[in-house]
């Protein structure tokens, strides 16, 4: 009898383990509770507003918008790259949890990387403008004439367009080439890793601010000269006279302002937030 009452003490002790087993598994054995705790945890750390970015590590280019920008987030901790490619290694790695870039760089480079994605809330629109020296407001005046007239007989956006279709539209086949072949060279700073505004194909730097630098050297009767830098280095090369102007995809800010002249804008973006999916 005694052996009998300790069976079934026994059988009930582990029915009391198997249920309390039971309460906190799945029918796989795997720790339902805790699958959805980290599930909760992981949900909650996902960057789905710019109000998530709070805390965040963001990545950004060297001494962009999205660099100043990123600085104005609370208590956010900056990763700076020299290249915008290399922030995107860096998110598909984990080593960040955003990157805050350009529209249409953040199209390209999301574009090659099945694992991310664009945030649909935007982060800020911006206008894009070519930066000249503080004092040369000669040639800024030319610039400015020759940007008119590029935007008035439609070439500006016929070269836009190849680059950048609207929605529903192919992209244009038009590509400006100069028609200066001879004389003085016009010196053109840009930082080749910014799809498709400027960047590398083979040897060539090609985008659209290239093509549009080109046609403001035809306006002036140069020939265009493109030094590709660090994006940082622009506006020290175009004040120091190492380069006549800066085209870039540089964002009008009145901080900029205090250090280089702007030329009329000749387009507008946004900027905006890559994430992993």
């Amino acid at each position: 009898m005694k052996n009998f009452k300790k069976v079934i003490a026994l059988v009930a002790a582990l029915s009391l383990s198997v249920c309390v087993f039971s309460a906190c598994t799945g029918n796989n054995g795997s720790n339902t509770a805790l699958t959805a705790s980290t599930a909760s945890t992981a949900a909650s750390d996902k960057i789905q507003t710019v109000d998530d970015l709070k805390g965040k590590k963001i990545g950004v280019q060297l001494g962009t918008t999205g660099d100043i920008y990123a600085s104005d987030v609370e208590d956010a901790k900056i990763e700076r790259f020299n290249k915008g490619a290399d922030a995107v290694m860096a998110l598909s790695q984990g080593k960040i949890d955003c990157i805050i870039i350009d529209e249409q760089p953040a199209k390209v480079f999301v574009s090659n990387n099945n694992d991310l994605e664009i945030l649909p809330e935007e982060f800020t629109n911006e206008d894009y403008a070519a930066v000249i020296k503080k004092d040369n407001t000669e040639l800024l005046e030319k610039v400015n004439k020759a940007l008119s007239e590029i935007k008035e007989d439609g070439t500006l956006d016929k070269i836009i367009s190849s680059y950048i279709p609207a929605d529903g539209e192919e992209a244009g086949s038009f590509h400006y080439t100069q028609t200066v072949t001879e004389g003085d060279t016009f010196v053109m700073a840009t930082n080749a890793e910014f799809p498709p505004y400027e960047y590398k194909e083979a040897s060539d730097i090609i985008g659209i601010d290239v093509e549009i630098g080109r046609a403001i050297a035809d306006k002036l009767g140069m020939v265009l000269k493109v030094e590709d830098m660090a994006f940082d280095s622009i506006i020290n090369a175009v004040n120091s006279g190492k380069a006549d102007i800066g085209l870039a995809g540089f964002t009008v800010t009145e901080d900029r302002k205090k250090q280089i002249n702007f030329s009329d804008s000749y387009t507008t973006s946004k900027q905006v937030i890559i994430i992993k999916k």
